[in-house]
């Protein structure tokens, strides 16, 4: 496994000179470039300024693992769904050519008054139309477990049945409904022959931290856990330290079978 950041609250208000040399620093090797930040990596980019980006990361040495959206295709807005797809693939151009890997996007709600497995099935169905396009650019879709109710490990499933294209992966969020009967260790395999990359939090939390980190590692896991952590703190670099001891402690492999969450 591989340890990077999302700019989500740490790292927002970082240009991107200062994020790069601060993840060194910190021991951070790669990362998430959440859409809207300080770091001014977005769609309207020239292209001598994606070309500046892609030479910034190889000087730095830290890898541009992709570009966090917002982007979302529950909408039974027809005009809204269409416009959040063509959003989307204007991002997986973007990620071609700054050197990233992979586009996140999310599920954010089931509508009301519309049956649950026609939103479902609509999102499986812009996921297969964003991936095949981010295909042409080498670049992997991935699916943040995220929003009410679409966050439901069992509903995330049965998204990823319907997009059945490779590009198309899960972003594993460590949310609460992870947790759900019947526990971590069934959810997790629900989506892990689709897993592409992992979402962690505090890692000081009430989480099963270990035991996650010992099941990835037992499913043979080894992308990017990218830290995404949305309390702020005053010392980022410090608390960025220690959270890196943290993960490789946790992620040291270990003897015997993963412990089982109570």
């Amino acid at each position: 496994m591989r340890l990077g950041l999302v700019t989500y609250m740490w790292g927002a208000e970082w240009d991107l000179p200062t994020l790069l040399a601060n993840c060194r620093e910190t021991g951070f090797a790669g990362v998430e470039l959440r859409t809207q930040h300080k770091h001014g990596v977005e769609p309207t980019l020239s292209a001598d300024e994606r070309r500046a980006v892609v030479d910034l990361f190889a000087a730095s040495g830290i890898e541009l693992v992709g570009l966090g959206t917002t982007c979302e295709y529950h909408s039974p807005d027809r005009e809204v769904l269409r416009r959040n797809i063509e959003q989307t693939k204007e991002f997986i151009k973007l990620c071609h050519d700054c050197g990233g890997s992979g586009v996140k996007v999310r599920p954010n709600a089931l509508p009301e008054d519309v049956p649950p497995t026609q939103t479902l099935e609509q999102i499986g169905q812009a996921l297969n139309e964003v991936a095949a396009f981010g295909e042409g650019y080498g670049i992997a879709i991935r699916l943040e477990v995220h929003g009410p109710g679409t966050s439901r490990l069992e509903n995330i499933k049965a998204i990823m049945d319907v997009a059945q294209h490779p590009g198309a992966t899960v972003c594993w969020n460590c949310n609460a409904t992870d947790l759900e009967a019947p526990g971590l260790e069934h959810n997790l395999r629900l989506v892990a022959d689709r897993l592409g990359t992992v979402h962690i939090h505090d890692l000081i939390s009430d989480y099963p931290w270990q035991q996650l980190f010992d099941l990835l590692n037992e499913i043979g896991f080894e992308g990017w856990t990218l830290l995404e952590e949305g309390s702020p703190t005053a010392d980022p670099i410090r608390v960025m330290k220690y959270y890196r001891l943290l993960w490789e402690r946790m992620t040291a492999p270990r003897q015997g079978p993963s412990p089982r969450a109570e």
